[in-house]
Order: structure tokens, then sequence, then C-alpha cells
């Protein structure tokens, strides 16, 4: 079965608008007459069950983050570049242009002894907070039904102690020398992670939660197998088994090398990975674990900081990155092109030859 490419601007051919990434310029991309809605395709497409098409982000995709939308998250300008902000734990976080993202304000720290976390730490009450308000506004102004919701809930286990204990030297040290306390507390922690799910599960049609917990930098894991075994599998197993419980795809954002902890991602029940490229071979991971675990990637080969490519180039690029990545599905693919006419052509190739692929596999 053979799909049609759009060239650019094609006479009659319909157009949906899309923001590009890291901006909020809006382009006009292809729109595609599409056989279920992008919230069904990225479900099967998580799950390996005959996808219909590899989704991309910017088309089908909506990314939120509730946390903009409360009105109880105070911000603080600290400078024109540099946004600083309590969260919702009392931590001090400073949004850092230069390194492109939050980083704890120095000085900050909660909690220096993990043994006293049930006096020192103030869960927050969630029921002090408004939901539907936001929600309401959101869903009526903002919400693409044509595209699948995802929310991201935030700091996992992992990010949340290092937040509360000041830093990552602490709060490993904790991990080796107390390790009681801190099974104790990521239990108490996913209770409430369970709860603030459930909350927004209220008041958004959630398709995929995306879940950040680092568990390493570019050389290696920041802990042991063990001491995942020990104190992190449990209840981050629990959170993710509610939430597939409610048929929302669990996505885990995690940085580092952790080429060896993705066996146990897989039997966390993880069903998208956005890791690292630079440092995880992508294709070697696909070639070991096929259909237990998923991808969000991008287009394999590209190298961001050199000029882009020419347009057969790219179209070959996104062909092998599928050929490689998205059989029986388990992919979908961020783009990053700020060249309106390359996203063009892009999101054509990618609808067109993994419908393609994906029909073939269906026997059609």
């Amino acid at each position: 079965m053979a799909f049609p490419r759009y060239e650019y601007k094609q006479a009659g051919i319909p157009t949906v608008k899309a923001k590009m990434a890291f901006s909020d310029k809006e382009v006009n991309l292809p729109k595609f007459d599409r056989p279920c809605s992008a919230a069904e395709n990225l479900k099967r497409a998580a799950r390996h069950d005959k996808p219909y098409w590899a989704p991309v982000g910017m088309l089908d995709l909506q990314a939120i983050n509730p946390t903009d939308l409360l009105s109880e998250t105070a911000k603080v300008q600290s400078s024109p570049e540099n946004v600083r902000f309590i969260d919702w734990f009392g931590a001090d976080w400073t949004f850092v242009t230069s390194a492109g993202g939050p980083m704890l304000t120095p000085g900050t720290q909660i909690m220096d002894d993990v043994t006293e976390w049930e006096r020192i730490i103030k869960f927050p009450d969630l029921n002090n907070w408004d939901f539907a308000g936001p929600a309401q506004e959101f869903m009526k102004n903002s919400y693409n039904p044509n595209r699948a919701l995802e929310i991201d809930i935030g700091l996992g286990c992992t990010e949340r102690f290092v937040s509360l204990m000041g830093g990552y030297e602490d709060a490993l040290y904790s991990l080796v020398v107390e390790p009681e306390a801190c099974a104790e507390f990521f239990e108490r922690f996913i209770d409430w992670e369970i709860a603030h799910f459930d909350k927004l599960l209220e008041h958004y049609p959630i398709a995929m939660l995306n879940y950040h917990d680092d568990w390493g930098n570019e050389k290696d894991t920041f802990f042991s197998p063990d001491t995942l075994e020990k104190l992190l599998y449990n209840p981050t197993k629990r959170f993710f088994d509610h939430v597939r419980s409610k048929d929302v795809i669990v996505q885990l954002h995690s940085c580092g090398n952790i080429n060896r902890f993705i066996p146990y991602m897989i039997e966390l029940g993880v069903e998208f990975m956005q890791i690292q490229r630079r440092v995880v071979d992508f294709p070697k991971v696909k070639e070991m674990y096929g259909g237990k675990i998923g991808f969000g990637a991008m287009i394999e080969g590209l190298d961001f900081y050199a000029p882009p490519p020419e347009k057969e180039e790219m179209i070959g690029m996104i062909r092998h990155t599928l050929d490689i990545l998205g059989k029986n599905g388990g992919l979908y693919m961020g783009l990053f092109f700020t060249d309106e006419e390359l996203l063009w052509t892009a999101v054509s190739e990618i609808y067109a030859y993994s419908s393609e692929m994906y029909a073939a596999e269906r026997g059609e």
C-alpha cells in the first residue's frame, strides 16, 4: 500500500498549524487523513499494537505542565535571563537560561538528615489547590482534541529527594548510609504522587504521562542496580502500575548513561523512554529488547550543530530511523528543524513511509 508524499505548499493539500520546537513560531504543515485519533495511535505505538503511523511530537502531541496552570505556583523575576521560583515542596529554584533549565538556587537545602523526613517534609495538600478552574480554562481555550494530551507530572523519587537534600552529594550519600529512611520517604512520596496523578486525571484527558527521574550522568548511573532494586524499584513500579491501570501511557524522562537500567525500566512498565541518544545506542537497545520498550527519538544521524541536511539526504535519514527503531511500533519522533520547508517534507515522509511500513506489517 502506497501513501502520497506532499510537496511543499502543494496546491489543494489541507494544512494544520503547529508550533516549532522551543519557539512560539507557528508553521503550516500538511494535514493527513488519518484512520484513527492521535491518542489511539499513540497508544498503539507505545504498546507495539499495530500502529497506523509513527507519531510526530509537534503534530500528534499536546504537552502541558500542569504546574504552569496553577496560580499557586509562585514565580519571582530575579533578572531578565533567570527566573527564580519556589516549588510546592518549598525547594528554591532558578531557571538558568545558559544551562537550559532550572537549577537549585545555591544554598537551598530543606533537609540535611533523611531520618527526620517525617518531621521536616510538608507534603502539599492537594485539596488546597484549584485544579478545576485552570483545567476548565485549558479545555475551553487551549485543548486540541486532534492531539494526544501529554502531561508532565514533574519530579520523580530521585529528583524530588535531591531537591530536598540540597543536591546530589547529600542525596546519594543518604541512599548509602540511611537506606531504610530513604525507602520510607520514597513510599510516602509515591502515595502523594498517585493522589496528584488522580487529581490531574479528574480534569484532563491524559493520554501519556511524562515522569522525570534522572538516574545518571553521561559517564554512568548515579547509583548501583542494587540501590535501584532495594530503594526505588518498588515505589516507582507502584506508581507506574497505577498510571497504566488508567489506560495512560508511561514515559520516563531520564538523563545520563543509563544502559544498565533499561532492563529494569522494562520491568517497571515504561512504555516510552525519553533518554539521551549520545550516550545510549538506540539501535542496539531496539535490537536487544525489540517490542518490550519504545523511544521518543529524533532522526538518527542528524547533527544539530551542522548545517541542516539536503532534502533527499534527510528523507534517507528518516527512512533509516523508521527502519531500525520503528519496526512493530515503539517509536514517536521529535523534529527540531527551523526551516518550514524541511519540516513540511519531514512530516510528510514520516507519515507516508511509516504508514506503508505498518500497513505491510498488518498484511494490508
